[in-house]
C-alpha cells in the first residue's frame, strides 16, 4: 500500500503502531498477494492524498469500494473516467441537478470535488473483486474512525454528509458545534426514494460554507 505523505500523516501516525493496524496491514498485504483486490494498492489512500487535512471543508462518507473491475480508485462514489456511472452516483447526479441545476455529466470521476476540499472517504478502504463488504471487520473501520475523530477535532467549520445507516452511525463521534451534519437515506436505487431525493445536500453545504466565509464547492463535474 502507498503511504500517506501529507498533513494527514502526523495525526494518523499513532494508528500505525497499534496492534489492530499491524494485523490489518498484514491481512491486506496477504489479500493483494492472493486475490484480486480493489482499488489498486497505490490508490488505497487516495482520499487522504487528494484532500489534505488542512483543506477539508466537506466530508462525504461511503461504505466500501466498488468491487467490479476498473471502478474503484480510492474515492467513495467515484469511478475512473471511462467506467459506466454506477447507480448510486446516477442518483447523486440527479439530486445535484435538481438541487443546483448542474448538468448530468458523461463520467463519474469525482476528483474535482476532492481537490476542492471534499474528503470522499469510504469507511472500509479495500474489497475483494465481486464481493461487496468482503473486507468489513478486518480493521479498516477502526482506522477510518480515527480519521473521523481527527476531523471532529478541527477548530473550523466542516460539513459532514452522512448518507445511509453505516455513515449515520458515525454521527456519535461528531460533537463539534462548529460543524454541520447533513443526513439522508443512501442514494442507492433501493433507498434513494425514501428521502435522498429532495434532501438538497449540495445547496445546504454551500450555504453553510458561504455563511462561514469559505469558498463554496463547484459541484459541476464536466463532460470528458
Amino acid at each position: 500500500m502507498a503511504a500517506i505523505s501529507n498533513d494527514w500523516l502526523a495525526p494518523l501516525t499513532p494508528e500505525f503502531a497499534k496492534p489492530y493496524y499491524r494485523e490489518l496491514y498484514k491481512k491486506v498485504k496477504e489479500e493483494y498477494a492472493t486475490h484480486v483486490i480493489f482499488p489498486p494498492s497505490n490508490e488505497v489512500f487516495s482520499a487522504f492524498e487528494l484532500t489534505p487535512l488542512a483543506d477539508v471543508k466537506v466530508v462525504i462518507l461511503g461504505q466500501d469500494p466498488y468491487h467490479n473491475v476498473g471502478q474503484a480508485h480510492g474515492l467513495c462514489f467515484s469511478v475512473k473516467p471511462d467506467v459506466e456511472i454506477p447507480p448510486s452516483l446516477v442518483n447523486i447526479y440527479k439530486e445535484l441537478h435538481d438541487d443546483l441545476g448542474c448538468y448530468i455529466p458523461n463520467n463519474g470521476y469525482l476528483v474535482k470535488w476532492a481537490k476542492q476540499g471534499v474528503l470522499m472517504l469510504n469507511t472500509v478502504l479495500t474489497v475483494r473483486a465481486h464481493q461487496a463488504n468482503s473486507h468489513r471487520g478486518i480493521g479498516w473501520e477502526e482506522f477510518t474512525n480515527a480519521a473521523i475523530r481527527v476531523l471532529n477535532e478541527q477548530d473550523r467549520p466542516i460539513v459532514f454528509i452522512l448518507w445511509g445507516g453505516p455513515a449515520q452511525r458515525k454521527k456519535e463521534m461528531l460533537n463539534n458545534p462548529k460543524h454541520l451534519i447533513l443526513e439522508a437515506p443512501h442514494p442507492s436505487p433501493l433507498s434513494a426514494y425514501r428521502g435522498f431525493f429532495g434532501s438538497k445536500p449540495f445547496s445546504q453545504t454551500n450555504a453553510f460554507l458561504e455563511k462561514n466565509g469559505l469558498t463554496p464547492i463547484d459541484w459541476q463535474i464536466e463532460n470528458r
